[in-house]
């Protein structure tokens, strides 16, 4: 089932079947090796409450020279892993068929992680979308408007959902309040893999 509100917001519920969800969990673990989980620090030090990586040519990156993308894990000094053909078809047939994303961010939450309301608005170019698969444990994720005072409404994302940031909704302010752990015994060690495939880099 789709669901599609007019700011440019869309959810797909159970997108991916419990096997899509399994095999795509195992690619991520398996890029892993190549591209280990670290917890990154914000511009002003602090630590955040998440573990992350990122799959493709760029990576999202938070340090003291502040927000960015790179072409290097920040702690291996290795080239990310390439994104796996599985999610660069969900984004061909959910997002742009004719650009593909350029960056998978990984964020790994384990009981007690969340993710405060922000913008995702370190790209080249706001037209394309921004794709997120959740896995794992279900999320109170919260969605508000371009202003980071407007009313927001939380839903949850369960394991295999995909929703989408486009149009209005695309420099919405959004976040995770909570993952309800133990919903879900998907990620070996318990809590939610988050996925968000992006184009960073200009298409020109």
């Amino acid at each position: 089932m789709t669901l599609t509100s007019t700011d440019g917001f869309r959810l797909w519920p159970g997108r991916l079947s419990p096997d899509g969800q399994a095999e795509l969990t195992a690619l991520v673990l398996g890029a892993l090796a190549a591209s280990p989980l670290y917890r990154p620090v914000t511009p002003g030090g602090k630590p955040m409450s998440v573990e992350m990586t990122n799959l493709g040519p760029l990576g999202w990156v938070t340090d003291a020279r502040g927000y960015r993308y790179a072409d290097r894990h920040p702690v291996t000094g290795a080239p990310w892993p390439p994104i796996p053909q599985m999610l660069l078809d969900l984004w061909a047939e959910l997002a742009d068929p004719d650009t593909p994303p350029d960056a998978c961010l990984v964020n790994l939450y384990r009981e007690g992680a969340k993710m405060g309301l922000h913008q995702d608005r370190d790209e080249a170019d706001f037209g394309f979308p921004v794709l997120s698969v959740s896995l794992g444990d279900t999320a109170v994720f919260r969605l508000g408007g371009a202003k980071r005072a407007d009313p927001t409404r939380s839903l949850r994302l369960s394991s295999g959902d995909v929703c989408l940031l486009g149009g209005a909704a695309r420099l919405a302010f959004h976040g995770v309040d909570r993952v309800l752990a133990g919903s879900s015994r998907l990620i070996p060690g318990g809590g939610r893999i988050n996925l968000t495939l992006r184009r960073a880099a200009s298409s020109g």
